[in-house]
This record gives C-alpha cells, sequence and structure tokens, in this order.
C-alpha cells in the first residue's frame, strides 16, 4: 500500500516579510531625511566665509594682459631694440608721430588728393602719385620731388623705423629704350627715391626699393583717372626692425679663412681636369 503524501499547510503569515521590509525602509528614509535637515551651522559658517574670501580677494595682477590695443597676434613681445623700434626713447608711438607729422606737413596734397597717408598697428604707407616725382615714362626725378622728398626725409630721420619703398605703374607698355618693361621702371622709380631719402639724412641701413611694375593696381586701367591711380610711389614705414638680412660683422681673418675654404672646394676640381679623369673643360668663356 502506498502511503500518503504529508500535505504542507500554507503559510498566511508571508505577508509579515514584506511588511518588515517596507517599514525598514520607510525607517531608513526618514533617517536621511532628518539628517539632511539637520545643518551644521559650524561648517556652513566655514564655507560660507571661505567662498566669500575667494570672490572678495584684491587684484594680484599689477598690468592686466592687453587685448588688441598693445601687441598684434603673432609678434613676439621680447623687451629688446629690435622688437620696440616702434616705441620712442621717451614711450611715444613713433607711428602715429610720423602720421600726424606727415598730415600737419602734407595737409593741401591729402586735401588734393595727391598724397595718401593710411596704417595700422604694424606700419605706416605714405603713399605718393607718380606725377607729383618723375616725368611719364622715367624715373629721373623733377625738380619739385626733391623738396617734397626732403620734408619726408626730415620727419622719418629721428627715427629707426625700416622704411620700404614700392613703386608700382599702370599697364601701358614702355615704349622707350631706357626701360624694357613697367618692372625696370617702377624699381627705378623706387631706388631713386630711397636715393633722395638717403640724401635728405635718412640711415641707409633703414631704407629698400622693390619694384611691382604693373601687377598690383588699386584701379582699372582702362580709364585715364585708374591709370593715374596705378603710378604710384609707396613708402612703407614698419614697426617692428627687420633682422634677416645683417651686415655681415666678421674681422678681415674670417673674409680669408671664408676665401680659402672656397679655393680648397674648387682643387679637386681642377686637379680631375688636369689629370683627364673629369669632365672635359669647354673653351668657350
Amino acid at each position: 500500500m502506498r502511503r500518503r503524501r504529508h500535505e504542507e499547510h500554507e503559510n498566511h503569515e508571508r505577508w509579515l516579510v514584506s511588511y518588515a521590509d517596507f517599514i525598514t525602509l520607510l525607517f531608513a528614509f526618514f533617517v536621511v531625511m532628518y539628517s539632511i535637515s539637520s545643518v551644521n551651522e559650524g561648517k556652513y559658517k566655514v564655507l560660507s566665509d571661505t567662498l566669500e574670501g575667494a570672490f572678495n580677494q584684491p587684484q594680484r595682477s599689477i598690468d592686466p594682459i592687453q587685448i588688441g590695443q598693445e601687441t598684434p597676434r603673432g609678434i613676439d613681445t621680447q623687451d629688446s631694440d629690435d622688437t620696440q623700434a616702434g616705441q620712442q626713447d621717451g614711450g611715444g608711438d613713433a607711428l602715429q608721430d610720423i602720421t600726424q607729422a606727415m598730415q600737419q606737413a602734407f595737409g593741401e596734397l591729402i586735401q588734393a588728393g595727391e598724397l595718401e597717408v593710411r596704417g595700422n598697428e604694424l606700419w605706416v604707407e605714405i603713399e605718393l602719385s607718380s606725377g607729383l616725382l618723375f616725368p611719364s615714362g622715367d624715373a629721373l626725378p623733377l625738380d619739385a620731388a626733391f623738396g617734397l622728398i626732403d620734408r619726408i626725409a626730415e620727419i622719418l630721420a629721428p627715427y629707426d623705423n625700416p622704411v620700404h619703398v614700392e613703386g608700382f605703374t599702370d599697364n601701358v607698355p614702355m615704349r622707350t629704350g631706357n626701360y624694357p618693361t613697367n618692372w625696370e621702371l617702377s624699381a627705378a622709380r623706387a631706388a631713386s627715391v630711397v636715393r633722395m631719402l638717403g640724401n635728405g639724412g635718412v640711415n641707409p641701413d633703414r631704407l629698400a626699393a622693390v619694384g611691382y611694375g604693373e601687377f598690383r593696381p588699386v584701379a582699372d586701367n582702362t580709364t585715364a583717372a585708374g591709370r593715374k591711380a596705378n603710378r604710384r610711389v609707396v613708402l612703407l614705414v614698419s614697426r617692428f626692425l627687420d633682422k634677416r638680412h645683417e651686415a655681415f660683422g666678421g674681422q678681415p681673418d674670417s673674409v680669408n679663412d671664408m676665401r680659402e675654404a672656397r679655393s680648397e672646394a674648387t682643387l679637386p676640381a681642377a686637379a680631375m681636369q688636369a689629370s683627364g679623369t673629369g669632365p672635359a673643360s669647354s673653351s668657350a668663356p
């Protein structure tokens, strides 16, 4: 005979487990709420004083950083003679003084549109019509040009800023044999102005001549007014010294060493030609 399985009685008190868990969670919730609502006045006072001291401290920087006024982007701010060429010994701005002096000295020419002064933080541009300085198709200065350039040189001479003289022409082809193209004419005119500036007292080490010919027009060459505007000479006065090309400062011994090294470099080639092992020498001069 089979035995009857013992029937388990259903537990009707399992709800007590869930109820106990709920009461535990509810107790923990009220404990957390109470701890949050109870503020430690001592710690709160310390935090308040700390924040107040951080936001009310006096300024520690003596000279705040200047943006867009003192130094353009990309310019080295080392305190040296090269990078401070735009500042006078008295602390003034050389470019600003040059601009003001040019405007005062040549007010009539500026109003007539024959001379223009413009610039920014890096340079001052003094533009003169070629008709003030040269006859048509020539780089030989007019008599009136000497007095005009002397007045400009008198303004520029006290400063150390580099001056690049740029020559421009219209697109009319040259018909004289002195200058094959407008390249030569524009470069010759720039060189003539450089020579007059040097004679007027500007240090020649600061000067350079550049010819752009007809390839930098500012107006339409199809009109007479446009061609006149394109025939111009521009004096570009830079704030910062250009140290790309420095005068050679070596002693005579260094010069001799360079010559000896160059002579030694040519000896192997000469020896090869003498022995017949090298390439045949040409009889052409």
